[in-house]
């Protein structure tokens, strides 16, 4: 079976059956948000948001794009003017997978904010997710992993690692 790219396959959803994730860490500044509205105003949606499709619930969890669904959101003009309805790419992956991808998409063009990227962090160790897992899915090296462990102070994320003595108590002389 051939791969086809989700980007292939855009579905145009109701705004209402669409929900935010949990442990997006991104954030954009105001003038940004607003340049991010005169290009929607101006462009239209160039881009779908990101969506997993959680049948349970019969929602649309969003992967990547919160922004572009918070203008529609915040924007009656662009709400009246896509009748509600956002343009769709659906992801079938597991939430680890899911994580891995918010962030790599985040990664490719914004900032992210610390104390947000070290909960992802956790959450991914407490998913059983390995340093090196987290270094090959989210692009980040050893220490940028271990400074965002030390800003969680959860001992258990440390848990994996082998730690040397620093000195040998001696036995004093009786």
């Amino acid at each position: 079976m051939e791969y086809k790219s989700p980007a292939y396959e855009v579905i145009s959803v109701p705004i209402e059956k669409i929900e935010p994730n949990t442990y997006n860490p991104n954030a954009v500044a105001p003038p940004e948000m607003k340049l991010l509205y005169e290009s929607i105003r101006a462009d239209g949606y160039t881009m779908p948001v990101v969506c997993y499709y959680d049948q349970a619930a019969d929602k649309y969890i969003i992967v990547d794009g919160f922004h572009r669904y918070r203008v529609m959101l915040d924007h009656p003009d662009i709400f009246e003017r896509e009748k509600g309805r956002l343009p769709v790419s659906v992801i079938d992956k597991p939430i680890a997978e899911r994580m891995a991808s918010t962030i790599r998409h985040n990664r490719a063009r914004g900032n992210h904010i610390v104390d947000l990227m070290s909960n992802i962090v956790r959450e991914l160790h407490d998913l059983g997710r390995s340093d090196a897992w987290i270094s090959k899915h989210l692009g980040m090296d050893e220490d940028e992993i271990l400074r965002l462990k030390q800003i969680t102070g959860l001992a258990e994320l440390f848990r994996d690692i082998e730690f040397g003595r620093a000195w040998r108590p001696v036995e004093p002389e009786e």
